[in-house]
């Protein structure tokens, strides 16, 4: 029997909360110990429509599914008065490879493993002491990452900044009402970086919009945007003058992330020291050794974080008696 589970079925059994966070920090852990089988990403362009499509897999070996997901990014459709993303899961039997459920989400999955991500980073690199954050985009997923953080950091301000003012302040009101934060609209992204103590780059912007003479002692920042080679969102010398840099998978992050641009320009070289965001769950505690340090971590999305959010889906779905199955 197959199950069938549509966006409002998903939205009932995940959400952004601490059993989703420990989900994917699982997963990570999986992954950075070598009991996960990640494939690299496959891209679809359509360039003349400023839209993608992404398929990601993976299996998690103490799992018996593994999970294929497609999810696209049409970045007009704002103006049409449509969501930017969209998508699906596929689940499948890791003993058969039978299909077992197909989750409808239309992108709201990735939206919530995304944000418990950026949610890991700020966990284990951010400063234990968060007075200031600067969300630089004020899309969906800079709503999704801002719930994140909150469950790993108190949060006395956010400053947001968007390519549209009236977004931001749309962003700043929702935000400020859902959360109970003191949340701003701000101008530039200059002013964002520089009086914030976590960044967050949610855009999917092709050339650098954080410099690197806006980085200040103690800053971390969680880039989310580029996830593809021509998408940039900072300043690759940042990345150079960093005491830490973390990537989600350094292998694709090499290829689609930020990393891919401070390689190939030169400013980081094949000796650097990298590590992934699943060792530092391993190790089980912060990576800074001050709170001077400046840490940036490079996030393109992993198939396994799709694996474990799939399969956490259908066990709350069983629990609570959602979907429909068909023969």
């Amino acid at each position: 029997m197959l199950l069938l589970l549509t966006e409002r079925d998903l939205r009932q059994c995940v959400s952004v909360d601490r059993n989703s966070l420990r989900c994917v920090e699982a997963a990570f852990a999986a992954l950075a110990s070598g009991e996960a089988t990640v494939p690299p990403p496959m891209a679809l362009e359509v360039p003349e429509r400023h839209g993608e499509v992404h398929i990601k897999s993976a299996r998690i070996k103490s799992s018996d599914k593994m999970v294929v997901k497609l999810a696209s990014g049409f970045f007009d459709n704002a103006s049409k008065g449509l969501p930017t993303s969209s998508g699906l899961m596929v689940v499948m039997s890791s003993h058969t490879g039978f299909l077992e459920a197909v989750l409808l989400d239309n992108g709201y999955l990735t939206e919530v493993r995304t944000a418990l991500a950026g949610a890991i980073a700020a966990k284990y690199m951010a400063r234990q002491s968060v007075t200031t954050v600067g969300m630089i985009g004020v899309g969906s997923q800079a709503r999704y990452q801002l719930r994140a953080l909150t469950l790993v950091r108190q949060v006395d301000r956010v400053l947001a900044c968007g390519r549209r003012p009236e977004a931001a302040e749309e962003y700043a009101t929702e935000m400020s009402d859902e959360l109970g934060v003191d949340v701003k609209a701000c101008a530039d992204s200059e002013t964002t970086v520089r009086k914030s103590d976590v960044v967050v780059t949610t855009t999917p912007s092709r050339q650098p919009i954080v410099k690197a003479d806006w980085i200040h002692p103690g800053v971390h920042i969680t880039a989310v945007g580029s996830d593809g080679p021509d998408k940039q969102e900072l300043d690759p010398a940042i990345l150079a003058r960093a005491d830490h840099v973390v990537c989600d998978l350094i292998s694709q992050c090499a290829f689609s992330g930020e990393l891919h641009h401070a390689l190939s320009g030169g400013f980081l070289n094949a000796t650097y020291p990298l590590r992934e965001l699943g060792q530092l769950v391993l190790d089980g505690r912060p990576i800074r050794r001050n709170d001077d340090e400046v840490t940036v971590c490079d996030l393109t999305g992993v198939g396994v974080q799709d694996a474990a959010i799939a399969d956490y889906a259908c066990q709350r779905a069983a629990a609570l008696g959602l979907g429909t199955r068909q023969s």
